[in-house]
């Protein structure tokens, strides 16, 4: 942790779906002096990402989604905003996960506890209290762009997985997306 600058860290071990172990490490607020607890909350950020394409992947691999498939044909509440890039070339689910779907990657910089959270939408339409522009193909398809926040992909494949329970998401046996 001081090689890398990193004031505090959790760490948690699972096993068939339950925590087995859980510690923390350092400091939540230096300058406070608050210690790292197994209870002390961080923001998600990039691992956001990984969980997203697991996610995603096991609805391609049980048939539920199509990687090449025009995303707006299975978002609900939202739809990527047709412009001059999306005439031609629409934004897939594999071009989300690839970082090539030509997105703006708005960032969304996290939230203080006091702080209201919008919902999905909000943040896609960069509506208050969101803290982010709007999501739009920018760029044309196929070009490669990432931020290191979390990015818009995760916005619009949320919205894909939208009628999905969150436990039912991950679950490793039985119909994980029937409701999709």
């Amino acid at each position: 942790m001081k090689y890398y600058n990193v004031p505090g860290v959790s760490i948690a071990v699972f096993d068939k779906g339950q925590i087995m172990w859980a510690r923390g490490y350092g400091f939540a607020d230096v300058s406070a002096g608050k210690r790292v607890t197994s209870e002390t909350l961080f923001q998600a950020a990039s691992v956001s990402k990984s969980v997203t394409a697991f996610a995603a992947l096991r609805l391609v691999q049980q048939r539920k989604l199509n990687l090449d498939e025009d995303v707006n044909r299975k978002l609900v509440s939202w739809k990527v905003p047709e412009n001059e890039f999306t005439r031609n070339e629409k934004v897939t689910l594999r071009r989300l996960l690839s970082h090539t779907a030509g997105l703006n990657l708005a960032s969304v910089g996290g939230y203080l506890a006091d702080e209201p959270l919008p919902t999905t939408v909000q943040i896609l339409e960069g509506q208050k209290p969101a803290n982010n522009e709007s999501v739009r193909v920018e760029s044309p398809l196929f070009r490669w762009r990432l931020r290191s926040r979390s990015t818009a992909a995760d916005g619009c494949n949320s919205q894909i997985f939208s009628r999905t329970d969150a436990r039912s998401r991950f679950r490793t046996s039985g119909n994980d997306a029937q409701h999709v």
